[in-house]
């Protein structure tokens, strides 16, 4: 493999600034600000975010940096680690089809804990987080392509936590090649299929990326010397072709609900056929799912965890079909051993439909078919999940979003003040948004 370091991508992640860059990625850099603090309000009330919080402590020791919902602070490396464990912790963050992973999650917990330690304001902190999606989503394709697996977003976050940290720190082009080469070489080639099989909080191995990710910093800086990353590469530096002028973070998708994409055109599917039918749970005979291998091959047990819960198909599809939502409070462990969505999950079968498999990964695809207690069939139109890339979701469907899974944790009033700080002044230091957070939680 014949290399050349032109040092284009760390001069785009170094030189990129905010006043440059086309109004609709502000818009988008906020609604990703909004979604991620969501994911991390939530996640902070998680089994796995106890995990980080202890480990950080553990590990890496106490220092001035807070972490979303919880009053402990720690040094850069204890702050990622934590925040890396809740980010991802209930599926609810961003992603991109052709990576098939979610790039958002896989820098922030590293990329807030840097930008509060050197007290940004809020424009330098999304200009940060940018230069870090590029970077992971570019990195991704290429990472996908030279292993030839599909790896998940911890191995591409690592890249993109050099790259978003790298900027912040004020690395010269050298020191963020030399930490984006380490942060490429060592990333964790997580197979994500696996977690999708058999559910775990291994999961897209987020909290490995980000510390990997963070390390790659802190070795550069005590002298480590890596050499080359695959951007680099002749084969795949035309993944960098139009970096600065086409943005991949305008390709982007959201979350509506916390589980895996591949779940969610079916809890679309059968929730938009009852209530176009007027049909409730006791209706239902049967229920036939057609759609992707992939989306096939995720667990349909009964879950004993949150993890179980969400890398499943099954059980967010029955609790749908019961309650007409699948919410935060459905992955709750308490709320796992309900009596009316094990019973349907029963009533629920999955099938491959050859086309629906052919479209995949570029778009996710099913059709449900509902059988009924008094001989009707009732079918789908073929559904596509909601907030795909052309939808242009923006702020305000990003903003109900976060209303509706910060709910259980934060006051109306508590959000909307948390809401008009990320969209209000650009210059409000990052301190205070993430010390507001924390008081209203």
């Amino acid at each position: 493999m014949v290399f050349k370091t032109d040092y284009k991508l760390e001069n785009f992640i170094l030189n990129t600034r905010w006043e440059d860059l086309p109004e609709e990625v502000h818009e988008r850099m906020k609604g990703c600000l909004i979604d991620l603090l969501g994911a991390l309000i939530a996640g902070s009330r998680s089994r796995q975010f106890a995990v980080g919080l202890s480990l950080a402590e553990t590990l890496y020791g106490t220092g001035e940096i807070p972490v979303i919902g919880s009053p402990k602070r720690f040094n850069f490396m204890g702050a990622s680690a934590a925040m890396g464990h809740a980010s991802n912790a209930y599926d609810i963050d961003d992603g991109h089809n052709i990576i098939r992973a979610h790039p958002g999650t896989s820098f922030i917990g590293a990329v807030l804990a840097a930008a509060y330690e050197k007290d940004l304001s809020l424009k330098e902190l999304l200009t940060a987080m940018l230069v870090a999606y590029e970077a992971t989503i570019r990195s991704g394709a290429a990472m996908m392509d030279y292993y030839q697996y599909a790896h998940s977003s911890g191995t591409f976050g690592a890249v993109g936590v050099a790259a978003g940290v790298g900027r912040i720190y004020g690395f010269s082009k050298e020191q963020l090649n030399n930490a984006l080469s380490v942060a490429d070489f060592n990333a964790p080639l997580v197979p994500g299929i696996r977690s999708v099989e058999y559910p775990s909080m291994n999961k897209d191995g987020v909290p490995f990326g980000v510390m990997v990710g963070a390390l790659s910093i802190l070795e550069t800086l005590c002298g480590f010397e890596g050499n080359k990353n695959l951007l680099e590469a002749e084969d795949y530096a035309h993944y960098l072709d139009d970096l600065g002028e086409k943005y991949e973070v305008m390709d982007l998708y959201f979350k509506p609900y916390p589980c895996c994409r591949w779940a969610h055109p079916a809890i679309d599917a059968c929730t938009g056929v009852m209530r176009e039918h007027t049909l409730t749970a006791e209706d239902i005979e049967k229920v036939i799912i057609k759609t992707f291998h992939r989306a096939t091959l995720l667990s349909k047990i009964e879950p004993k965890t949150a993890d179980e819960a969400q890398y499943n198909i099954a059980y967010p599809v029955a609790t749908a079909v019961v309650y007409g939502d699948f919410g935060i409070n459905h992955v709750q462990e308490e709320s796992l051993s309900d009596p009316k969505v094990l019973a349907m999950m029963q009533k629920l079968s999955f099938e491959v439909d050859p086309k629906l498999d052919k479209a995949f990964p570029a778009k996710r695809i099913c059709r449900a078919e509902l059988y009924t207690k008094d001989g009707m069939v009732y079918v789908s139109d073929n559904c596509e999940p909601r907030g795909e890339a052309h939808e242009r979701v923006n702020v305000n469907w990003l903003s109900d979003k976060f209303r509706r899974i910060t709910a259980p944790f934060v006051s109306e009033a508590g959000q909307a003040k948390i809401l008009s700080l990320i969209t209000g002044e650009e210059t409000l230091p990052v301190r205070t948004l993430v010390d507001t957070v924390n008081s209203l939680l």
